[in-house]
């Protein structure tokens, strides 16, 4: 009798189809990245499941990334897609310690989209590019039928250098090492929600979105222990501890006491159900550092705007690959990642 072959490229719980929540940052989106795409890549570098590539060619390391925005609605409180396409690429090279040197940009257009927009994204883009000293050198123009496009998608890549002999990546994270966030949590997603369910505030909250390359390039400059960064778009703060934890094989051990979140986006969040921690950012990242270094990590990213309510967070345990939360009220519980995000199309 021959033998039969039963391996299954899926898992037997896997959905048939692709939905919504395989782009959202959380479990499906995970599952179909490593069970589809990376086992089809299979490489080294790709399993990193790093924020870009960092190849090395003769003497100079380079990070290499990309990533596509699908925003709804293209423009809102505190930026467009045109803006946070740049500052999005720009985070994920800075995410590997390396300063950004060129992008490229690619337009998917849908027909009847009208150029007095298309200008004024095309003109963000350039504002941002140009405040975060890169020069976007290439590109690519598609225009598909009407109906067909949600008005306009672009897909960036972006190349940038290692100045500094650091290994930033998961496998770094090391037990002790403190987690400093950058700043309060939930203001992007808080802001979509609002601009696309016409919904209003006392108080107008605007997105995040900024370039989070001068804060890092400090921190290297400071000469500081630098482990792992990762900044937090789909899946908030919680996802990317998660994926962080579980890439690590690490616990990491934290206070929802001293993560900030703005009262009207906490206020926002108790109204629509959300929990801050999951809620999508656009200028925000986690930094993993020497527990020494934390209080001097922490004052050298106040000195930033964006960073300015940059606090610890929690600390690296023993192995284990989980997140533990403890709560206000003192007890402790395991973070999870949801199955997908609590609001799509988020960037």
């Amino acid at each position: 009798m021959n033998e039969v072959n039963l391996n299954c490229p899926l898992p037997f719980n896997q959905h048939s189809t692709v939905l919504l929540s395989h782009g959202g940052g959380g479990k499906h989106m995970r599952e179909l990245v490593e069970n589809i795409i990376v086992k089809a890549f299979d490489n080294p570098t790709l399993r990193s499941l790093h924020d870009g590539a960092v190849i090395k060619e003769k003497n100079a390391r380079f990070a290499f990334t990309t990533d596509s925005y699908v925003i709804s609605p293209l423009v809102f409180r505190g930026g467009d897609i045109g803006s946070l396409s740049v500052h999005g690429t720009i985070n994920d090279l800075a995410m590997c310690g390396a300063k950004p040197l060129y992008l490229s940009c690619a337009f998917i257009l849908e027909e009847g989209f009208p150029f007095t927009l298309f200008q004024k994204i095309i003109q963000s883009m350039q504002q941002a590019a140009m405040a975060c000293d890169v020069t976007i050198v290439t590109g690519d123009t598609k225009v598909v039928e009407r109906g067909k496009a949600d008005g306009l998608y672009i897909n960036t890549a972006g190349i940038g250098i290692l100045e500094h002999s650091f290994d930033i990546s998961p496998k770094s994270i090391q037990i002790g090492d403190a987690v400093i966030l950058s700043g309060d949590i939930g203001r992007h997603g808080i802001a979509i929600m609002a601009e696309r369910e016409g919904l209003s505030f006392d108080c107008p909250i605007e997105s995040d979105s900024a370039p989070l390359w001068k804060p890092v390039r400090e921190l290297f400059q400071e000469r500081l222990s630098i482990h792992c960064l990762r900044d937090l778009t789909r899946g908030g703060l919680a996802s990317a501890l998660v994926e962080l934890a579980s890439s690590s094989g690490l616990s990491i051990h934290t206070e929802e006491k001293a993560i900030p979140v703005k009262e009207e986006v906490a206020g926002a969040c108790e109204i629509l159900g959300f929990d801050p921690i999951y809620v999508a950012n656009e200028g925000r990242f986690v930094a993993f550092v020497s527990k020494s270094e934390a209080d001097r990590t922490v004052d050298i990213l106040r000195k930033f705007p964006m960073c300015e309510n940059a606090c610890l967070i929690g600390y690296v345990g023993e192995r284990g690959g989980k997140v533990f939360m403890k709560s206000k009220i003192g007890g402790e519980r395991i973070v999870d990642m949801l199955s997908g995000e609590q609001l799509p199309r988020i960037c």
